[in-house]
């Protein structure tokens, strides 16, 4: 080794350290924000599912009463880890009647970019139709 090759190697030294102190809250980082996108994608996926959920529980009862108390249980179980707040269910539909479609809207508040220490209430809803089972339950 010669005297120039010794002195560019020990310049070197430790510049991997600076390296890994710089570059490993990026990382971290950008990990948190992946994993904060995917809470928010697979919330939009809980909130789809339970609205369908909620829409069929409620279409298969007697009464409106009776099939918006069910919807409402049905959404809730759906979201009960998904939710960082209360589960609201909403109908749509007007009335009850036969041949109708009964449609309700779910709606709550994900975890989502919260857990990065952004203050940003990421609230998610949807929506879905079921038609009012003409054999629907009589007792």
């Amino acid at each position: 080794m010669t005297r120039g090759t010794r002195r560019a190697a020990a310049d070197d030294r430790g510049l991997s350290t600076v390296e890994v102190v710089i570059l490993a809250p990026v990382m971290i980082l950008f990990i948190l924000v992946l994993v904060a996108f995917g809470q928010l994608v697979d919330g939009r996926g809980a909130i789809d599912g339970a609205a369908r959920d909620a829409a069929r529980a409620g279409s298969i009862q007697k009464d409106q009463g009776t099939a918006m108390a069910e919807a409402r249980k049905a959404a809730k179980a759906d979201l009960e880890d998904v939710c960082s707040g209360p589960v609201h269910v909403v109908q749509k539909s007007a009335g009850f009647e036969p041949d109708t479609l009964f449609t309700v809207e779910v709606s709550c508040e994900v975890r989502g970019l919260a857990m990065l220490g952004l203050d940003i209430p990421t609230t998610l809803e949807a929506s879905f139709s079921s038609p009012l089972d003409p054999y629907r339950r009589s007792a």
